[in-house]
């Protein structure tokens, strides 16, 4: 399977020591994007983002400086770059160098300044969700700029592995970056629902912290099927046959 995650707004760029790195595989059309972006005014990309004038400054200084190719002078490797509630439960600071490795391989994150990345990939401080309507030329959006550039990548991803189905823990906007109908193996979403008070609800920090954690424990146990994904505990979700369908892997917590 490849775990397919959204990447996240909160970022930590405190230096790490690795000895394997690699570069974005879509780096061209990053490079498109950070001269469009280069150009914006604070005043401007607090429009277009919907952000505050302090996120506005910080984001006007990291386009000013943004280059490619990327290198540990100014970059991270992705897995360890994000944060926020996905990559909390992730906590990739505690997978080993072979889990890492394996990982690599498994987990591909979806980003709007770089199209797909996996956990090595080496990014720099940005932010540019999928659903921003950014004209690039003739594009109107990001989902009009990468086209089917992240769909066919994601395609020899799955060629490479022998992948037969990719596992989606991404939010809507990101997914929607995806022609999933394309990828020649199924696409099943995880789904965290928690019963309270006799009823089903979505939580929606707590789901986004279980995708993390479902993407860790895929890695540590090297999990390529469904099956084995039955006997997961992901933060006192666990798997229910019952709402499982085709198309949707469901975890529930129950009340205690």
């Amino acid at each position: 399977m490849i775990v397919v995650l959204s990447p996240a707004k909160t970022l930590d760029f405190s230096p790490v020591n690795l000895d394997t790195v690699t570069q974005p595989r879509l780096l061209e059309g990053t490079a498109q994007l950070a001269a469009v972006l280069k150009k914006k005014s604070p005043k401007k990309l607090k429009d277009l983002m919907s952000i505050s004038d302090k996120l506005a400054a910080q984001n006007a200084e990291r386009f000013q400086a943004f280059d490619t190719p990327d290198n540990l002078a100014s970059a991270k490797p992705a897995l360890l770059a994000f944060k926020g509630d996905v990559y909390r439960g992730l906590d990739a600071n505690t997978l080993s160098q072979d889990e890492l490795a394996w990982a690599q391989d498994h987990v591909r994150v979806l980003s709007g300044m770089y199209g797909l990345l996996r956990p090595f990939d080496l990014i720099q401080a940005y932010r540019l969700e999928m659903g921003t309507q950014l004209k690039v030329g003739r594009k109107k959006n990001l989902y009009e700029f990468w086209g089917d550039r992240i769909t066919e990548l994601l395609k020899e991803d799955i060629a490479a592995t022998g992948a037969e189905f990719v596992l989606n823990a991404a939010s809507k906007e990101y997914m929607e970056s995806v022609d999933t109908k394309a990828l020649g193996v199924p696409v099943v979403e995880a789904d965290f629902r928690e019963r309270r008070g006799g009823k089903l609800k979505f939580i929606t920090f707590n789901a986004k912290v279980a995708r993390g954690k479902l993407a860790q424990l895929v890695v540590q146990n090297q999990i390529t099927d469904l099956k084995g994904l039955e006997d997961l505990d992901v933060n006192g979700y666990c798997y229910d046959a019952e709402r499982t369908t085709e198309g949707m892997v469901a975890f529930t917590k129950e009340e205690a």
